[in-house]
């Protein structure tokens, strides 16, 4: 890697109400640990809200819409409660924030909040305008395939591949260089639907969508504790620290070139 070029990523941050060990990465399927709202029927609907501006807001649309075609879940899109700046966290939904977040490193950012060890209450996504705004980003491919990935974090879903280099999988959920391809990085693939259904082939007793639970602030800075775990190409990376309510925030950044 040049020392002259910045490495940029995206980084996945969780805050768990109970720590109960670090995430876990399944081999054969991309489920992230096993998070997932709880609910007590399919189809049910997630809201997203909107707080971004209007160079965005065809990403949200067409992200939301690509989600929806899946067969447990659907979105839809709301007002945003949330300032984008901060884009603090609201029970029960995600918020969609943007805004020129500064020279960070990261193009992208998702957080979830889980309650009783796998359920998810509520999620966050912020993309940072200060890399879109450059010649490199500022192209509606890197900006929907960062929009559908972020989002579809939201739901429970890992990457499904995190090589650069190989051929894209016409995936969102498939880290890239160039995720226009051939074949294009923008939308969901067969594997991502299928993948929300074994996630959510089991219903709960209770539902954390639009529920009332506690909420906390977001991530924030590049702060994110100690390094628990890296791959052994450095392209990933694991940090644990207690936020200001005791709980657990994990942060699975995942390193660009």
């Amino acid at each position: 890697m040049s020392t002259s070029v910045p490495r940029r990523w995206l980084a996945i941050g969780l805050t768990s109400l109970l720590l109960l060990g670090l995430p876990s990465m399944a081999a054969a399927t991309h489920s992230w640990g096993g998070y997932h709202w709880a609910r007590t029927s399919n189809p049910f609907t997630i809201k997203l809200g909107n707080d971004l501006s209007s160079g965005w807001q065809t990403y949200l649309g067409k992200a939301s819409s690509d989600w929806s075609a899946s067969d447990v879940l659907d979105t839809t899109i709301v007002t945003g409660q949330a300032k984008p700046r901060n884009c603090r966290p609201t029970a029960g939904r995600d918020e969609i924030c943007n805004a020129t977040y500064g020279n960070t490193g990261w193009l992208g950012v998702a957080q979830i909040w889980i309650s009783g060890g796998t359920h998810i209450t509520q999620g966050t996504v912020k993309v940072n305008d200060t890399y879109f705004n450059t010649s490199t980003y500022n192209t509606p491919a890197w900006r929907q395939m960062v929009m559908c990935q972020e989002i579809g974090h939201t739901f429970g879903l890992d990457h499904q591949d995190t090589n650069f280099n190989n051929t894209n999988l016409g995936t969102c959920m498939d880290y890239t260089s160039n995720p226009l391809g051939p074949p294009s990085n923008v939308s969901p693939n067969k594997h991502d639907y299928d993948e929300l259904d074994i996630i959510y082939a089991h219903f709960d007793s209770t539902t954390t969508i639009a529920a009332p639970v506690a909420t906390s602030p977001g991530i924030g800075g590049s702060d994110w504790g100690r390094l628990v775990s890296a791959s052994k190409d450095g392209r990933t990376s694991v940090f644990v620290k207690a936020d200001d309510h005791g709980n657990a925030v994990i942060t699975y950044v995942i390193w660009a070139r």
